[in-house]
């Protein structure tokens, strides 16, 4: 199974992290089948890849809670919803 999920970079205490989709049985920083966003949560920014999203969310790709929070403040889940 497909997963989004994210991939910790950066120096200690000071973490980005990548959105990323990966298999599921795959370690936390393992290599991606592709990388989707980024996510920094010190300054709460973000760079999503929507349609990349969007198209891997239809294939069957399964977010983890963290990832489906940062989605669903971006609204991505209705372009998923609306294109269907």
């Amino acid at each position: 199974m497909v997963k989004l999920r994210l991939k910790r970079y950066g120096k200690k205490r000071e973490a980005s992290y990548r959105i990323i989709a990966i298999n599921n049985n795959s370690r936390r920083d393992g290599r991606p089948l592709e990388e989707l966003g980024f996510y920094n949560p010190r300054t709460d920014e973000t760079h999503l890849n929507v349609p990349g999203i969007v198209k891997k969310l239809r294939e069957g790709a399964q977010p983890t809670d963290t990832v489906r929070s940062i989605l669903q403040k971006a609204q991505v889940f209705e372009q998923v919803n609306a294109q269907t």
